[in-house]
């Protein structure tokens, strides 16, 4: 049995020492000897790359993949899983708030109960300051609230995956990647552990317009339903608007010169016109964009070199 870990980096360089040793252990305790640590180098601006260059010499095992820029981090997973070899796949961020330990506890989930394709990990309670766990829980109700496909609440990068699993998920084709909803989408049995994150050491590299982003990303990615509220929401503006200008009309001819229609009423009829004409047409125009993407075939991330 081979279990492939994989991990991207960006700005992973103070993580690693502890992270190699703490996976090996996990490895060491499930008695797995046939491993490879892929490591997918997502521009990462530190030396992340060079410092594994030189551990490889002492860790055969590991496998350097780096891409000629930074594409993001659900797309650096993706060519880590292309890559990936094993029987099981061990996907898990390497930033140590998930400790490389839960793979022990994944592994003998998974042992116990043959049916299972893969053991995720989740957050009973969100770490992070009020406002962080706010917008978290306002994400997740949000997305399977427009999304068919259903996502367990404050789900985890870390899980162990089956080959076939693997597989299937890669089968995939998408250009506007939300791996959260592509892992679910796919079907197979799945199962949920409850995992307490730590506090990491730094700044989070998802910067609050990164998170905005994968939001819209997530929402776009597996909704049509923004685009069935502009429908909707467009016939009841229709509606209300014909009835003010037919209570205008009677108005007008009950009472004649004593009903003025002034220009600030005018104007602001038309702002808030121009103000919902316009937020339709940005939501439209994403929709355009994610498949002007997805039917330009372009690959989701282009490797440089491979250090085997």
């Amino acid at each position: 049995m081979k279990i492939s870990i994989v991990t991207t980096l960006y700005k992973s360089k103070i993580f690693l020492e502890q992270f190699i040793a703490e996976i090996q252990i996990a490895l060491n305790q499930i008695q797995c000897l046939d491993y490879e640590l892929i490591f997918v180098n997502d521009g990462s601006p530190d030396d992340s790359l060079q410092f594994l260059i030189e551990r490889k010499k002492e860790i055969p095992q590991i496998k350097l993949i780096d891409l000629s820029r930074n594409f993001g981090h659900h797309y650096a997973i993706q060519v880590g899983l292309e890559y990936a070899s094993g029987n099981y796949v061990f996907l898990i961020d390497n930033d140590l708030e998930t400790p490389p330990g839960v793979l022990v506890d994944f592994y003998n989930e998974m042992n116990s109960d043959n049916s299972l394709d893969v053991v995720y990990g989740y957050q009973e309670v969100r770490k992070g300051n009020f406002l962080e766990k706010f917008a978290g829980s306002i994400f997740w109700v949000l997305i399977n609230k427009l999304s068919d496909t259903k996502i367990p609440h404050n789900i985890l990068t870390e899980r162990l995956m089956t080959k076939q699993y693997v597989e299937s998920l890669l089968r995939l084709q998408d250009a506007n990647v939300f791996l959260g909803g592509m892992m679910y989408w796919v079907g197979f049995n799945q199962k949920g552990l409850p995992i307490k994150k730590g506090q990491r050491k730094g700044a989070s590299t998802y910067s609050v317009k990164r998170r905005a982003e994968l939001m819209l990303q997530a929402i776009t990615s597996f909704s049509g339903k923004p685009l069935e509220w502009l429908f909707y929401f467009g016939l009841t503006i229709s509606f209300f608007s014909t009835l003010f200008i037919v209570y205008l009309v009677a108005q007008k001819i009950i009472h004649q010169d004593e009903v003025q229609l002034g220009w600030t009423s005018i104007v602001a009829i038309n702002v808030l016109i121009l103000g919902v004409i316009s937020t339709f047409l940005g939501i439209i125009g994403i929709y355009i964009y994610k498949i002007f993407r997805q039917v330009q075939g372009r690959p989701n991330a282009i490797i440089k070199k491979i250090y085997e």
